[in-house]
């Protein structure tokens, strides 16, 4: 038998030879020096050999004990081969797994595979509660095992500042979960039960302001905002009564004329989008051209800023500033057309809807009722930015009579 003397006499030759230790393990010695571990056997007649490592990184003592572990294998009819296939795979899942199955990782998987047919606010929203909220409380949680009181406590602390986002991020786990069920990364039997996590709580409307000394005091109150990027790109939600996010990203590439074309990837709808820009609107869009000079984006991003163009939350931020928290949201403008619009120039509503872009209620709408009312939409939000500067300066507001069909 083999001992640790002779091991380390062994000398390396023109070719590659053996020499046995005892019950088919042998040492085998190759002309580059190298000295590996081998086992010889046979499974079902069949002569065999499996490698059992290299010395003296795999010691004799430690040779020995694998080949016990190998015999033990063909006393239980198990080929040591066959079963080393099996432990590698199982290792490269487990490593695989590793690698791809901490909620972080499958984030960013669900994400990317989502956003395929989100618009880019929605992708936008997602990523923000995920990277703020989300992967700094469960981010290194392994997926396969992740429970329900591990998710809730990042729910509930959110819930108690925002809980119309946690509502928006208990939604977004339990599409990762569903994703890495899909994947094969969690067991689809293992479901997350999230539905009465968070509590009860009146959903409420977005904060908007809807009577005509509201939005007076709204709009000088914008007027008056010192920062002019934001002062613009506010007054342009008001005109336009587009999403804030959208309306952020606006890119000069877009602007036609008096219209804006918005592309299908940023409605919420995925439908483009024409906006008739009133006068104000187009004003505005001249005074940009100072701050940007035509390039990509018409609203440049403020300083610390990493996006490419004003941010929606610097939106936010100056109407907290000017003291509407809780009163008027960015989003806000969109219900403040809906409502004024309609009580005080008369507007009808489906021009409303379509200037809104909303999506087509029934399935037999949706896929007959193709109206935008094009000129109707013109003549409606030019009115309505003329009505908003009359309310600011005390001006007479005169309603919009629409044409008998």
């Amino acid at each position: 038998m083999l001992t640790d003397a002779k091991l380390r006499a062994l000398k390396p030759r023109e070719s590659v030879y053996r020499i046995a230790d005892a019950l088919g393990l042998a040492i085998e010695v190759r002309p580059t020096g190298t000295r590996w571990w081998r086992f010889r056997y046979r499974f079902n007649g069949i002569a065999n050999m499996l490698t059992m490592g290299e010395y003296p990184g795999v010691s004799l003592v430690e040779a020995r004990k694998r080949l016990g572990a190998a015999r033990g294998l063909l006393d239980n009819g198990i080929d040591p081969s066959a079963q080393r296939k099996v432990d590698n795979e199982a290792a490269k899942s487990k490593a695989e797994h590793a690698k791809r199955g901490t909620f972080a990782a499958v984030a960013a998987d669900w994400v990317a595979f989502k956003a395929k047919g989100w618009a880019s606010e929605t992708k936008r929203k997602a990523e923000f509660v995920l990277d703020r909220y989300l992967i700094p409380a469960l981010g290194d949680r392994d997926i396969a095992t992740l429970a329900a009181k591990d998710a809730a406590k990042p729910l509930l602390a959110l819930a108690e500042s925002a809980p119309n986002l946690a509502r928006k991020a208990r939604q977004y786990i339990g599409g990762i979960v569903r994703y890495a069920q899909r994947e094969g990364l969690r067991d689809e039997a293992r479901a997350l039960p999230l539905a009465e996590v968070l509590p009860s709580f009146d959903k409420g409307n977005i904060p908007a302001v809807t009577t005509p000394d509201e939005v007076a005091k709204l709009i000088e109150a914008i007027q008056d905002y010192p920062a002019a990027v934001v002062r613009a790109a506010l007054l342009c939600c008001a005109y336009t009564a587009q999403r804030p996010g959208v309306v952020a990203a606006m890119r000069w590439d877009e602007i036609k004329g008096e219209e804006w074309h918005i592309p299908g990837p940023k409605m919420k709808m995925r439908h483009a989008h024409i906006v008739s820009l009133p006068r104000q609107a187009v004003a505005l869009l001249d005074e940009m051209k100072a701050f940007t000079g035509g390039r990509e984006y018409v609203f440049p991003p403020l300083a610390r800023q990493k996006t490419p163009h004003l941010h929606r939350d610097a939106l936010s931020n100056a109407l907290r500033r000017m003291g509407f928290a809780g009163q008027h949201a960015t989003h806000g403008f969109r219900g403040m057309l809906r409502t004024v619009a309609r009580e005080r120039l008369g507007v009808a509503a489906d021009v409303l809807e379509a200037q809104l872009a909303h999506a087509k209620k029934g399935e037999v709408q949706k896929a007959y009722d193709r109206t935008t009312f094009t000129d109707e939409r013109r003549k409606a939000m030019q009115a309505w930015a003329d009505y908003l500067d009359n309310l600011r300066v005390g001006g007479k507001v005169i309603p919009i009579k629409r044409r008998k069909a």
